[in-house]
């Protein structure tokens, strides 16, 4: 990794009010990388790369482009660390934490959006040591079908499959419904091939399961949201296919019940991926905006969704182990085929999507001990009904992790008070500000309510020697054009 002596560092490049003529240079360096049609920078079309999926974090990008191969990444760190003009990388712009897009109006200078979608080459299927390896821009619908056609499985799954990116997930370690039988996104990545900021390529891809030859650096870059690199290919593993599902959704009395029940299904059922949590009020917006009807004869505060895999049925077991839980059969469905499987899974995939028609949410993704997570759930609804009366608080997730999505609409985007108000009481419960979104530019500033000082300035440490000139995704996880200040600032808290 080559680093620039302060003689050797070029002026800055493109600055916030769009100069032309650093515009045109850029561009012009670009396409001599990737060539002029992956370089976009009509106002419009570079305009649909800039605001995140919330529509809360936007930010204008001087241009847009999309390389193709690993080596024209490479290209185009080079040009831009050489003109000093900052990288976004962005895949499939399904986070919900503005990492995937430019800073805000007014941060100068103007960042070029790096596209991944065209790294989209997934290699054959390993099926002796069943792996495979995905280019970044691949989405997670189309690993999961590759993995399929070999009768294996990719193991993790989100709402956002056809359009999540492989290389996405792996940069936020994401986690979604099944990370209580298979673990995260991290958990996953066996191999990585990446960019640095100056253009050096790191490839580690054999995906060895032994191989202790010093750092790993691949497991580095899981969860580093682009600030140490670009990751460009991902070597995945895949586990045998679980071809018999079977979903139960329960309605419970309260939270306290929901994780008991959760807690004696995970015993009785060996085939149980996942328990996911949501309530009375996120079903009632489920059914209204979604048009749906509801889902059990009789309404509960609280509804479990529980699903169980295996190779051979699965809804025996599954009936069993509800009826030696004693549930109401009033507020209880199970279904074993896939029409069923998909409309109970439904009301608990539709929460984000109709929370989203009904304004523009602050969403807060965190996790507090399992043995918490009741007392949590009351705390947060009576510090949002005080804090900002008239709000609607939309609560749902996964509760064997003890991860709540918190949602809130009413506030206005700008308005981080009542981030900063729900953050400071998940600290307060031992919890952590991010469970599987990531940090992005949404909770830098309280990422040292999860990290002590020391653990800050050792990140601190990775992020200079990586990308020492801050071009990487400046401001995401950690504070833009860092110095002794901002880091102090942000321990402070």
């Amino acid at each position: 990794m080559a680093l620039l002596s302060s003689s050797e560092v070029p002026p800055p490049g493109i600055p916030a009010s769009g100069d032309p003529a650093a515009r045109s240079s850029i561009a012009q360096r670009l396409a001599g990388v990737v060539g002029p049609a992956h370089v976009l920078a009509d106002a419009d079309v570079v305009a649909g790369y800039t605001t995140d999926w919330t529509g809360r974090f936007s930010g204008p990008a001087a241009l847009v482009v999309r390389p193709g191969t690993t080596s024209e990444v490479a290209g185009i760190l080079r040009a831009c660390l050489g003109a000093r003009v900052p990288v976004v990388v962005q895949g499939g712009n399904t986070g919900l934490v503005g990492a995937s897009v430019p800073p805000p109006a007014g941060s100068s200078p103007l960042p070029v959006v790096l596209s991944t979608t065209r790294l989209d080459r997934i290699g054959p299927v390993d099926e002796l040591s069943c792996q495979l390896t995905a280019g970044a821009g691949a989405t997670l619908a189309a690993v999961q079908a590759s993995a399929r056609a070999a009768d294996l499985m990719f193991p993790l799954d989100l709402p956002s499959r056809d359009s999540a990116t492989i290389g996405g997930m792996a940069a936020t370690n994401a986690g979604g419904v099944h990370v209580l039988r298979h673990g995260p996104m991290r958990d996953q990545v066996l191999g990585a091939e990446a960019v640095l900021a100056d253009g050096s390529i790191l490839a580690h891809l054999a995906g060895l399961l032994k191989d202790n030859t010093g750092y790993d650096w691949p497991q580095l870059l899981v969860g580093s949201e682009g600030t140490l690199g670009v990751i460009t290919a991902v070597r995945l593993r895949l586990v045998p296919r679980q071809p018999e599902r079977a979903v139960a959704l329960v309605g419970v009395a309260s939270t306290e019940a929901a994780v008991e029940l959760a807690v004696e299904m995970r015993r009785l059922s060996d085939g149980l991926s996942a328990a996911e949590v949501f309530y009375d009020d996120g079903l009632d917006l489920v059914c209204r905006h979604g048009g749906f009807d509801p889902p059990l004869r009789t309404r509960r505060p609280v509804y479990l969704l529980l699903a169980a895999v295996g190779r051979r049925s699965v809804v025996d077991e599954l009936a069993a182990a509800l009826a030696e839980a004693d549930v109401d059969d009033t507020a209880t469905a199970l279904s074993e085929d896939d029409a069923g499987i998909a409309r109970l899974w439904a009301y608990r995939e539709r929460h984000s999507e109709v929370v989203s028609r009904i304004g523009v949410p602050h969403k807060l993704d965190v996790t507090v001990p399992v043995s918490a997570l009741a007392d949590f759930e009351r705390a947060v609804r009576r510090l949002v009904a005080e804090g900002w009366p008239g709000s609607t608080l939309v609560l749902f997730g996964h509760v064997l992790e003890g991860n709540l999505h918190v949602n809130v609409v009413g506030p206005p985007p700008e308005d981080e008070s009542v981030d900063g108000s729900v953050l400071e009481l998940v600290a307060s419960f031992g919890g952590s500000i991010s469970a599987e979104h990531g940090v992005g530019r949404a909770k830098t500033p309280w990422l040292g309510l999860s990290r002590t000082p020391a653990e800050l300035a050792a990140m601190q440490v990775m992020k200079d020697a990586f990308d020492p000139e801050g071009i990487l995704n400046p401001g995401v996880l950690l504070p833009a054009r860092p110095n002794a200040r901002a880091v102090d600032d942000l321990t402070e808290r």
